[in-house]
Parts: C-alpha cells; sequence; structure tokens
C-alpha cells in the first residue's frame, strides 16, 4: 500500500514546490535544503527529495557539488532558449506526422481544440475567457506531441514544455486586456490550422517551419511581458518573477 501510494506524495510535492518557486514564494537566489522543504511541505524527506530531484531536472532548482539546492534564477537568454527548444521539437514533431501520417486521435484531438479555440477568440465576444483558451491551448500543444505517434518524441516535447517560461501557455495571461494581445491570439489561430492542414498535406518542410514560426510568437509575447513594469508579482506570470536582468 504504501509504494502505491509514494507516486502521488512525490507529485504533490512536486506541484507545491513548483508553484512556490513560480509565484515567486521561493525567490532565486534562496538555498533550499531537503529537511527545511519538508518541513514546509509537512512531508517527510523522501518524497521531498524526489520532488527536488524533478525540479533540477526541470531547471527550477540548482543542486551544488555539494548536493544543496538554490532557486534557479534566469536570464533572457535562458528563456528565449528554452522557446526556441520548443520550438525546434515541435517543429520535428510536426515534420514527422507529415511524413509518416499524424495518429488520427492525436489529429482529431488537435482539429477539436481548434474549433474551439475559434469560439473563445471570436470577436464578437465581450471578452476573452483566459482560463479556458489556455486549457485548449494545452491540450492542442500536448496533442501535437502525440501526432507523429512516436513516444519518445512526445516524451521529450513535453518535457521542453516544463522548463520555466517555455510552456504554449506561459505568456497569455501577461496582456489579456491588450487590443495587441488578442490579434496575437488570432495569428496563433490561423498558425493553429497552417500546422494542421501542412501535416495533413504531407507537407513536411512547411510543418516544420509552420512549428517553429510558432514558437516565435511566443518569444514575442515574452519579450513583451518584459517590457511592463511587471514588479516583483511579474503580472501574474508563474516564473517570470525568477528573471533576472543581465550583466
Amino acid at each position: 500500500m504504501p509504494d502505491g501510494n509514494k507516486p502521488r506524495t512525490i507529485d504533490h510535492a512536486t506541484r507545491d514546490l513548483r508553484d512556490r518557486i513560480l509565484s515567486g514564494a521561493l525567490p532565486s537566489g534562496m538555498h533550499l535544503s531537503e529537511t527545511a522543504a519538508a518541513e514546509m511541505l509537512g512531508m517527510s524527506r523522501t518524497p521531498t527529495r524526489e520532488a527536488m530531484a524533478l525540479l533540477v531536472e526541470e531547471g527550477l532548482l540548482e543542486r551544488s557539488a555539494s548536493g544543496r539546492c538554490t532557486v534557479r534564477a534566469l536570464t533572457r537568454a535562458d528563456v528565449a532558449d528554452a522557446i526556441e527548444l520548443r520550438g525546434v521539437l515541435e517543429g520535428m514533431a510536426l515534420r514527422l506526422a507529415a511524413e509518416r501520417g499524424p495518429e488520427p486521435d492525436a489529429l482529431a484531438e488537435a482539429e477539436a481544440c481548434v474549433e474551439a479555440i475559434e469560439e473563445v477568440i471570436t470577436p464578437g465576444a465581450q471578452a476573452l475567457d483566459f482560463e479556458r483558451y489556455a486549457t485548449l491551448n494545452a491540450r492542442f500543444h500536448a496533442a501535437l506531441a502525440r501526432l507523429p505517434g512516436s513516444p519518445l518524441m512526445e516524451r521529450e516535447l513535453l518535457r521542453a514544455h516544463r522548463q520555466p517560461l517555455a510552456s504554449p501557455s506561459a505568456f497569455l495571461g501577461s496582456q489579456a486586456g491588450q487590443l495587441a494581445f488578442r490579434r496575437s491570439l488570432i495569428i496563433a489561430q490561423s498558425q493553429h490550422r497552417a500546422m494542421l492542414a501542412a501535416v495533413t498535406a504531407r507537407e513536411g518542410s512547411r510543418a516544420e517551419a509552420l512549428g517553429r514560426e510558432h514558437a516565435r510568437l511566443a518569444r514575442q509575447n515574452f519579450e513583451d511581458a518584459l517590457s511592463l513594469d511587471t514588479g516583483a508579482e511579474g503580472h501574474g506570470i508563474p516564473g517570470l518573477a525568477l528573471v533576472c536582468a543581465e550583466n
């Protein structure tokens, strides 16, 4: 029985620590020992240790040679590289799906998400349902990761999604009230449709290029978010408070 409960405990510890780091409750540069983290979470050291190891892999914590963990500070280049990496992997997944033929269930899910997103961003809507859009956008990108029918590609692409500030929806809330932001959603939606069209038409090179171009839109949203006077809270963007000024 304890073994059956262990993964869930580790998952809970990981999510709790991740949320505290991304919210800024655990600021960049803060030293975090296993003992202190376990006490903070109200858990034993074993699941806490494993949760911290996962967050080291995700890039939110850094472990020194002595084994001590520190909340990581990110540079603009770190975030830009993570977004670029996601674009490269997503483009590759789309190219493979076009060349091999897309996995039917994943394609159906992606197409359903696109149609649902269209209803959310329709010009006649009074206010953008941000939570609905973010959920659908995440589902769409998860479906793209499954399109080639490759567990390896899906795993690595979803790992890239978990890098700090590299997820497809990382910056969606930063400018939700701005006209320019709404326009970016319309552009993103047109790219969603174009990517799926290229895959179904078996146009591998075009599908790959569109995937990489789509990530560049996230890069622009990142730059726009940094140009705002975010303060310590980062305008509610999880993880933005970790980005430090570069020398």
